[in-house]
């Protein structure tokens, strides 16, 4: 049995898939759903700032409760929303990531199908990408 499982979130339909997916289908003790943005990003202030949470935070609740689920919700930042995470992963020792294939476009852009390969070819652990 997997104990930790991340899984990255954007509010994007992948992402609520991999979501979704990991809650149906993966047993696991811990399942943390990260909200990775890159320092750097321009929009970072206002998509969140200090200690708060983005919105679809709560939706991510409701969506667990119906798998009668609990999940962890925090948000991570690095040099890049793939640097963000894997280090995550690896400070929060993490089992293994189902993230979506890719996600917002446009400005408000957190996960893209980029970011989905790069954390498949640099991670460590298990990868599952749900389209």
């Amino acid at each position: 049995m997997t104990r930790h499982v991340l899984v990255p979130m954007d509010g994007s339909d992948p992402a609520r898939a991999a979501l979704e997916h990991a809650l149906e289908w993966v047993p696991a003790d811990r399942l943390t759903v990260v909200f990775a943005v890159d320092d750097l990003e321009a929009d970072y202030g206002s998509v969140v700032s200090g200690d708060d949470e983005p919105d679809f935070f709560a939706d991510v609740h409701e969506i667990a409760d119906e798998y009668d689920r609990s999940v962890e919700t925090t948000v991570a930042e690095g040099s890049g929303v793939a640097d963000a995470i894997l280090e995550y992963a690896t400070e929060s020792d993490v089992d293994a990531i189902v993230m979506g294939s890719e996600g917002k476009a446009g400005v408000s852009r957190m996960l893209l199908g980029s970011v989905a390969e790069a954390v498949t070819r640099r991670a460590e652990i298990p990868v599952t990408i749900v389209p």
